[in-house]
């Protein structure tokens, strides 16, 4: 390993210590929630389906956003995906997002202690966002700020 190398490790390690230190959050943790989350998700009449027409098998989906919040949440680095394309033809507007936040929130809230859910809970909100405003723009629809996607196609879904 090159010197370069070796000290992004470092400074990485050092980057993940102090995470952890402040919010409790650890792989088993991530894990913990990514798996209740997903539950939930599975079960919501709102999200279920549009996740159900296109998950066939879980387990390399929840592999895949272990990594993803790993690397959101710790740092970590080990995801190496691209979310915005995956989420660009899905049929959701800000109903989904608002109800993919209430049960992301209510199951981080439930599962881990109060810094690791705020932080946990933070990202999820900017992720949220983040990901509205890139549906919106490639259904040429321009959000003021505070306005929220809406899709009228999916009032009657």
């Amino acid at each position: 390993m090159s010197t370069d190398a070796e000290s992004a490790a470092a400074r990485r390690a050092t980057l993940i210590a102090d995470i952890q230190a402040r919010t409790g959050i650890d792989e088993a943790m991530i894990e913990r929630l990514v798996r209740a989350f997903y539950e939930r998700v599975q079960a919501d009449a709102l999200l279920g389906p549009i996740f159900a027409a296109r998950i066939r098998s879980w387990e390399p989906h929840l592999q895949q956003m272990f990594a993803f919040w790993s690397s959101v949440t710790l740092m970590s680095g080990r995801y190496h995906g691209q979310p915005m394309q995956k989420h660009l033809p899905l049929p959701v507007d800000g109903r989904h997002f608002d109800r993919w936040l209430a049960l992301f929130e209510q199951t981080a809230r439930e599962l881990c202690p109060p810094a690791a859910a705020d932080h946990f809970v933070q990202s999820a909100r900017r992720i949220g966002a983040s990901l509205e405003l890139g549906i919106a723009t490639a259904s040429s629809t321009m959000l003021r700020v505070g306005e929220r996607l809406h899709r009228p196609e999916l009032d009657a879904v």
